[in-house]
Parts: C-alpha cells; sequence; structure tokens
C-alpha cells in the first residue's frame, strides 16, 4: 500500500481530494481511503498499485498543492539529513559575505551554476573562497545577525522529529560560522560544515580539508544509520542544490526544496510551494502534535 499526501501552501478544498482520487483511478491505481488529515491543509490518500504512476499522475496538477507519494509503511522517520543553504536558511552564506564586499554578482553567478551541477562542487567553492580573501572575520557574525534567516517551518520540522525520537542532522556545504550557529537555533543535534581558514583575523581565502561536498553527504547519512541502528527506509533528506543529490537518492525518502532543476528531478518528492512543514505532514503527524514553540 502506498500513501499520497496532498498538502496545500493556501488552502485544500474537498473537491480536490475527490479530483486526486479520480486521477489515481485513471492512473490505475485502487484508492481505497482519503482522509483529511488537517482538514483544509493536508489530506492522506491511501491506495494500491504503480506509485510511479500515482505520483505522475497527482504532482504539478493542484495549484499550490505539494504531492508526496511513498509507501504506507514507515512513513515517520528516524533520521533527517538536512542541508543548510536555501534549505534550513533563505540564503547563500557565501553570496552574503560576498555582498559585503561588493562581488555578490561574481560569485552568485558561480554558486548558481554549482548548484546546477554545472561546476564541480569543490573547485567551484575554492574559487568562490578565494576571492574573499581579506575580508575581516568579524564580517562573518554580522552577515549571520543581519542575513541569515530560519526557513519557515525548519523549526516545527526538527523540533517535532526529534521530540518523537528521531535523530537530525545539518550537513551543509556551507560554513562553521554559520552552520554551527543555525543547528543550534533550529534543534539539530549536530552539525557538519566546512571551515574557512583564518589568517591574522582575516580570511585567507581557502577551506580547510577534507571538503563536505556531495560524496560527504551520503557518507553521513550511510555513517548515521549504522550509528543509530535506523533502517534506510526511515530516513529522511531535504536539499536544494546539486551536492544534495547523492543523499537524496540514498534516503528513504529523498525530498527537493525549491529545488534547481537536476535536484528536482532526481528526488523522489518535491516541495515546490509550502514550507518545510510539508514534510510533517508527509510523516502522517498532524498540526496538532507539533511542537508548540517551533515557528
Amino acid at each position: 500500500m502506498f500513501i499520497a499526501t496532498l498538502i496545500a501552501s493556501q488552502s485544500l478544498a474537498r473537491g480536490d481530494i475527490s479530483a486526486a482520487a479520480d486521477r489515481l483511478a485513471a492512473a490505475g491505481a485502487a484508492p481505497v481511503e482519503a482522509v483529511e488529515t488537517d482538514p483544509g491543509v493536508a489530506a492522506d490518500l491511501r491506495f494500491g498499485g504503480d506509485s510511479v504512476a500515482a505520483r505522475a499522475a497527482l504532482e504539478g496538477t493542484f495549484p499550490g498543492v505539494d504531492v508526496i507519494v511513498q509507501p504506507a509503511q514507515g512513513r515517520e522517520k528516524r533520521l533527517l539529513i538536512a542541508d543548510m543553504d536555501s534549505t534550513m536558511i533563505t540564503v547563500e552564506c557565501i553570496d552574503e559575505l560576498a555582498d559585503y564586499m561588493g562581488l555578490r554578482a561574481e560569485i552568485s553567478a558561480v554558486t548558481e551554476r554549482a548548484m546546477r551541477g554545472e561546476l564541480d562542487f569543490e573547485s567551484a567553492l575554492d574559487a568562490r573562497v578565494a576571492l574573499l580573501a581579506g575580508l575581516d572575520e568579524a564580517v562573518l557574525a554580522r552577515c549571520h545577525d543581519e542575513r541569515v534567516h530560519i526557513m519557515p517551518g525548519a523549526r516545527a520540522l526538527v523540533r517535532t522529529m526529534r521530540a518523537r525520537g528521531a535523530t537530525a542532522l545539518l550537513v551543509s556545504g556551507g560554513f562553521t560560522h554559520f552552520a554551527d550557529r543555525v543547528a543550534a537555533a533550529i534543534g539539530f543535534d549536530r552539525a557538519l560544515s566546512n571551515r574557512l581558514a583564518l589568517d591574522g583575523g582575516v580570511l585567507a581565502g581557502t577551506v580547510h580539508r577534507p571538503i563536505v561536498d556531495a560524496e560527504t553527504k551520503r557518507r553521513t547519512l550511510l555513517a548515521a544509520l549504522a550509528e543509530f541502528g535506523i533502517e534506510r527506509t526511515a530516513s529522511l533528506a531535504v536539499g536544494d542544490g546539486a551536492n544534495d543529490i547523492p543523499m537524496i537518492r540514498e534516503a528513504g525518502l529523498g525530498v527537493a526544496y525549491h529545488a534547481k532543476p537536476a535536484t528536482a528531478a532526481a528526488a523522489a518528492a518535491r516541495i515546490a510551494h509550502g514550507d518545510l512543514t510539508v514534510l510533517l505532514h508527509a510523516q502522517g503527524i498532524r498540526r496538532a502534535d507539533w511542537e508548540a514553540d517551533a515557528d
């Protein structure tokens, strides 16, 4: 059995649920139950049949509605692996640092290409960081305080999952100066990210090795599964860029969040409309059961 969860960014009408059931039937699935889990916001449709055909029939059909199709068994996850920039926070930190040096346009263009998978991540990171050489270390804290904003739904997602016994890890190709603070603010168990080299209180223009890249993210997921004795099917990975694709593919449920085209194409699920609380609805966790102090 599978579940198709509809989650509306604005409102979900009962007619939408009926129409979704009809589309599933037309695709050869057999809807057996439709339940409004959070009336006006989210609904589950349990069905048998071909989940790939079901996803194709539903995804992108209802304006402002995200659709997550997955096996019914094990939908609530015990491990969350998440990207940081443009996923758990609303910005790309390296682009914001570049702005303090008047290099935003130049560095942002490289960031965009790297996140689309058009450039090698490590080489692109080195090239961008080299341009930041000489930036005062104090600007890192200033940038965090002035520019870094937590993504809507991030605290609710992480704190609710952890309250229910899950482990949450932040794994970022960004920098420790931001990732450690972001992880603490949201409520992650721990964070892994890249370390900027410093020389006399300014950025040296290099990054300490080893680099946290796409393969590091994938290996971190696998290591966490082994460490905590969790089945792969009980893992959830979410990110937006090309360097998130390996961990997204490896996870039990891999989710592309407002993602670049290559990442969206590689993921088993896509969030194009809602915030990160879509992932709570996808796990069957009703709003009444979210952590009250989260968002």
